[in-house]
C-alpha cells in the first residue's frame, strides 16, 4: 500500500518513512520533491477515495528526493509494511556438473543425389514408387527410344559404307604397288592412292565412334539408380519430357546413418575445442544427443564427424555435423532437433537456479538468507549454464541459502519469512527450466489483489 501510494504521488525518489515507529525506505523510478503538508490520495477505479495519508518532509536532497514522515496509514497496512517479507528459498547445490550446451539443428542425409537423364525424351515407363528403397544399378525410368534406335541404324549404315570404300581403296593400293614394282606406273600414282586409303580409314573410324555414341544414347534411355537409398516423392510422372542434364527425375538419399547439422559460436567452439581433433581420432570424446520436436530424446548417441574449416563471415558461427545411426528410419532429412553437446565434468561445482540470479548494470548478484534471518545481497561470478542452473565460480558456498521466489521488491536487510523448497517443487532440472518465471510469492500476489 505504502509503496503504491508513493509511486502514484511522485514516481521516482528514495523516501524514508516511519511506520509504527520504525524507519522504512521506499524507492521509486523518478525523483520528485514532496510538498510540505501535501496529502496523498489513493482512489478506486470508480474515482472514490480509498485511503489518504499526510506527507511531511524531513529532508530534501540535492536532486529533489524527499525524506517524508508518513501518517494516516491504516493499522493493517502498517503491520504489513513492518512485517517480514515472504520468500521461497533453497540450499545451493554442490555436485559434479557436466559442461554441456544445446543448439538448434536439422537432420540432413549423409548422401543425396538428384537423378537426371543423360538423354532427352519423353518418359514412357517408371519402375518404382515414391518412398521405395532402391539399390544401385536398379532401373528407375525408361525414355522413348525410337529416335535413338534410328540413330544407331543410321550410324551403322554410314560405318558400313565407309568400311566398303576403305576396302576398295586398299585393294587399289595393293594393285598399284604391284604395278610400281614392274615399272608400269609412276610412284606418284601409288602415293596418291595411299593418301586415299588413309582418308577412308579415318572416315571409317569416325563413323565407328558415331555408332558407339548412338548405341550409348540408346542405352541411356533407361535411367538407373546411381546409389542405394530411399527415393523421395518428388518423382516425375510418366509422360513428362525429360531434358538431358536439366530435368530432376527423382531424389535418392541415404537415411542410415544421417547427419545432424548445427552451428556454434566462436566462444562455444573454444569451449568444445576438441571438436576438430576428434575428426582425426584425437581429443576427448563428446557425448552428442538429440531431442526431437515432440520432446522425446533419440535413443542413440552420435559423434562429431565434420566441422567447417572456418567461421561463416556473415554469422560468425562454425558449422558442425554429427553422425547418428538410424536403423529404424526415425530420423528423416529436414526434421528439426535440439542438439546437446556434453564435454568434461566439473567436480564439486556450486550451482544456483537461474531465477535466483539478478543483474544490475555490470553487477551480478543473488539474495541469500543471512544468519540473522535478513536478506543479504551477494555478488557472484557466473560460469556455464546447465539447464535451470548456473555454475557459480565465486561468491557462494555450499552452505548458503538463496532466495528463488519473492525477489520483485526485496532489498538488502529485510526481515524474511522463509519457506524452504526443493528443486523438484520448483520444477528445476539439469535439462531445461520449463517453469514460468515468477518473482512474486503467492502472498505478494494476493496482497496486491486486495489493495487494488
Amino acid at each position: 500500500m505504502v509503496s503504491s501510494v508513493l509511486d502514484y504521488l511522485s514516481s521516482g525518489a528514495n523516501y524514508v518513512c516511519y511506520v509504527n515507529g520504525k524507519q522504512v525506505t521506499y524507492t521509486t523510478s523518478v525523483k520528485y520533491p514532496v510538498i510540505a503538508g501535501g496529502v496523498a490520495v489513493r482512489q478506486e477505479t470508480t474515482g472514490s477515495v480509498k485511503a489518504m495519508m499526510q506527507l511531511m518532509p524531513l529532508k530534501i536532497d540535492k536532486v529533489g528526493a524527499a525524506s517524508v514522515l508518513l501518517s494516516g496509514c491504516g493499522a493493517k497496512q502498517q503491520q504489513q509494511a513492518a512485517g517480514a517479507t515472504q520468500v521461497k528459498a533453497m540450499k545451493v547445490l554442490q555436485q559434479d556438473a557436466p559442461v554441456s550446451s544445446e543448439y538448434a539443428g536439422q537432420i540432413v542425409g549423409r548422401d543425396e543425389v538428384k537423378v537426371q537423364s543423360k538423354v532427352s525424351g519423353k518418359i514412357v515407363e517408371k519402375y518404382f514408387h515414391g518412398g521405395d528403397h532402391v539399390d544401385a544399378g536398379q532401373p528407375l525410368y525408361r525414355l522413348d527410344s525410337r529416335q535413338y534406335e534410328s540413330a544407331v541404324l543410321q550410324a551403322q549404315a554410314n560405318l558400313a559404307q565407309s568400311q566398303a570404300t576403305l576396302s576398295n581403296a586398299q585393294t587399289d593400293l595393293y594393285r598399284d604397288q604391284s604395278l610400281l614394282a614392274a615399272d608400269a606406273i609412276s610412284e606418284q600414282t601409288v602415293t596418291t592412292q595411299q593418301a586415299n586409303v588413309n582418308a577412308y580409314s579415318a572416315a571409317a573410324a569416325a563413323n565407328e565412334a558415331l555408332v558407339q555414341k548412338a548405341q550409348q544414347d540408346l542405352d541411356d534411355t533407361v535411367v538407373y539408380a546411381p546409389m542405394s537409398g530411399q527415393v523421395s516423392v518428388d518423382d516425375v510422372a510418366v509422360g513428362t519430357f525429360a531434358t538431358a542434364g536439366n530435368t530432376n527425375l527423382v531424389t535418392i538419399g541415404t537415411i542410415d546413418p544421417v547427419f545432424v547439422q548445427f552451428s556454434i559460436s566462436e566462444a562455444e567452439y573454444l569451449k568444445f575445442r576438441n571438436i576438430q581433433p576428434m575428426q582425426s581420432g584425437s581429443g576427448n570424446p563428446l557425448d552428442v544427443t538429440v531431442k526431437l520436436s515432440d520432446g522425446s530424446t533419440y535413443p542413440m548417441d552420435g559423434r562429431i564427424v565434420q566441422a567447417d574449416r572456418a567461421l561463416a563471415q556473415n554469422t560468425g558461427t562454425l558449422t558442425v555435423k554429427a553422425l547418428f545411426p538410424n536403423p529404424n528410419g526415425l530420423l528423416l532429412p529436414g526434421m528439426f532437433a535440439r542438439v546437446k553437446l556434453t564435454g568434461e565434468t566439473i567436480p564439486n561445482a556450486i550451482l544456483v537456479p537461474q531465477r535466483a540470479v539478478q543483474q544490475l548494470l555490470d553487477k551480478t548478484f543473488v539474495m541469500v538468507v543471512g544468519a540473522d534471518g535478513k536478506s543479504e545481497s551477494r555478488s557472484i561470478e557466473l560460469g556455464q549454464q546447465i539447464g535451470s542452473y548456473y555454475i557459480v565460480k565465486s561468491g557462494l558456498s555450499a552452505s548458503d541459502t538463496v532466495v528463488v521466489e519473492g525477489l520483485s521488491s526485496l532489498t538488502e536487510g529485510k526481515d524474511l519469512a522463509v519457506t524452504m523448497v526443493t528443486p523438484e517443487e520448483m520444477g528445476f532440472s539439469f535439462d531445461e527450466d520449463t517453469t514460468p518465471f515468477d518473482t512474486m510469492t503467492s502472498s505478494e500476489a494476493n496482497s496486491g489483489d486486495s489493495n487494488s
